[in-house]
């Protein structure tokens, strides 16, 4: 158990020592917060850059665990939901009001109404150290980052090589549904989506399974492609699209009651041309905002994938290749959602080896590797999980998985 005194120390210790202090900082950075240990601590890869005592939320407004990024930062800051309460050096995790946020009371037990209370002058330091994008981890168990090695994991191309164009079909991704606009200043490139400026700035990737949406999209595009109307192709089999199917299948001489089986999927993806879509994907993002989503193939799928982490770091003490650092969250699904994919053995976060096993269980076609490695720059993260990232993922956020830390329906 790390004590909050044994942290104090650590802190300042670190931020006197030249080599290790927040101005020395060597690469990207993550944050990983301790619900068990009531702790938060600093990573540049596998070294540890400052560690401090927090308070998380209490019975009733517990901090949900998970991998999130600051999305926002205000130096000064009111919470619009608990009586204008103040939040200085707020770093915003999610838009539903999660966040880290300086506070005289950060007690050595969670009491916050659900963001993460930090000593006040730790609480300034960070916000001078960190910059929107910076990953910050929640879990209940003390996690560290380790350095892991696969042959699946993406590399850079070198500089002087363009990204290589792909003929990957890229598909438009269900986290982009949602027409409100969210207002968050963001960086743009100063020049076309094909500048150097644009190709440096991280991205974002997740590495899921596919679900009953992927396969109606694909339906759905095939219904229009044969001329067809079966109105937004977002995944959902709404009116137009139930009236598409039946008139497919009057055309084809079969039973017109709209009802989407394998055997009609099958027929109807062969006369367009089109392949069933395979049982993983993979989806981009870059400063906030989808790129691509392409396919991908995962072996025995009737085992999760469990849910990983991991950043890339890139630059002379990592060598041309660079490095992947990652962890493992705890994250049980629940028994209604292991049915609906499939999923009979559950994943082990403690198990040895867990990130690499999980990889070899993946195929990525050349293409769509070139077209990601093309983009592949320091700082840019994986997340892998059995499930899509959900709600919280949207409009001016990267990947947000959200995990749940207890087994139960």
């Amino acid at each position: 158990m790390v004590s909050r005194f044994a942290l104090t120390a650590s802190f300042v210790a670190l931020l006197l020592s030249p080599a290790t202090g927040f101005a020395g900082s060597r690469g990207p950075l993550q944050i990983i917060v301790s619900k068990d240990q009531q702790s938060l601590v600093v990573y540049d890869g596998d070294a540890v850059i400052a560690t401090s005592p927090v308070s998380t939320g209490k019975a009733g407004h517990a901090t949900p665990t998970g991998i999130f990024s600051i999305l926002e930062k205000r130096r000064h800051h009111k919470s619009n939901i608990y009586s204008n309460a103040p939040m200085p050096f707020m770093q915003r995790l999610t838009w539903s009001g999660i966040a880290l946020h300086g506070s005289n009371h950060v007690p050595d037990y969670p009491a916050s109404h659900g963001c993460v209370r930090l000593p006040s002058a730790f609480a300034a330091s960070l916000y001078k150290m960190t910059e929107r994008g910076v990953h910050v981890l929640i879990s209940d168990r003390q996690i560290s980052p380790a350095e892991v090695k696969s042959a699946l994991l993406f590399r850079p191309v070198p500089v002087n090589i363009q990204p290589p164009l792909s003929d990957v079909p890229l598909r438009p991704a269900i986290s982009q549904a949602g027409d409100t606009p969210v207002e968050v200043a963001m960086r743009e490139p100063t020049g076309g989506a094909g500048t150097s400026r644009s190709m440096e700035e991280p991205i974002r990737i997740l590495i899921t399974r596919s679900d009953a949406r992927d396969t109606m999209r694909e339906v759905q595009t095939s219904l229009e492609f044969l001329g067809y109307a079966p109105g937004s192709i977002d995944g959902h089999a709404g009116t137009a699209t139930t009236a598409a199917l039946r008139a497919f299948q009057t055309g084809e001489g079969l039973e017109s009651d709209g009802k989407l089986t394998p055997e009609l999927t099958d027929k109807l993806l062969r006369k367009a041309g089109r392949t069933p879509p395979q049982n993983g994907k993979i989806l981009v993002r870059q400063g906030f905002k989808p790129l691509f989503e392409a396919g991908l193939t995962i072996d025995k799928p009737e085992e999760a994938l469990g849910t990983h982490f991991l950043q890339f770091r890139h630059n002379e003490e990592e060598g041309a290749e660079g490095k992947w650092f990652g962890v493992s969250l705890e994250n049980h699904l629940s028994a209604s959602m292991k049915k609906r994919l499939g999923i009979s053995i559950e994943a082990d976060p403690f198990a040895y080896n867990g990130i690499q096993r999980t990889l070899a269980r993946m195929t990525i076609s050349d293409d769509v590797r070139k077209r990601v490695e093309g983009l592949l720059a320091e700082g840019s993260s994986l997340s892998i999980a059995d499930t899509e990232s959900g709600l919280e993922t949207g409009q001016g956020t990267d990947f947000i998985t959200v995990t749940r830390s207890r087994p139960g329906d």
